[in-house]
């Protein structure tokens, strides 16, 4: 049985369905986005893409903490 996701991926299917974009291409335009903090990112989805405070924030906290472990 697989394991159950857990963690700002558990939002990916919602986020996927109900924006229509495949999860790479949210993380493609928030990793375009560089400088921005955290919160001024949550605010950048919800404003331009009217993405919800919790998908655009666990696509944000997902994101960021790839690009940090890379480097």
């Amino acid at each position: 049985m697989a394991e159950k996701v857990k963690g700002p991926a558990s939002y990916f299917p919602a986020i996927e369905a109900k924006y229509g974009q495949p999860i790479d291409f949210w993380k493609e335009l928030i990793r375009g986005r560089t400088g921005q903090k955290h919160m001024e990112l949550v605010g950048w989805l919800k404003a331009e893409h009217g993405m919800g405070h919790g998908h655009a924030n666990a696509l944000v906290a997902h994101t960021l903490r790839e690009m940090n472990d890379k480097g």
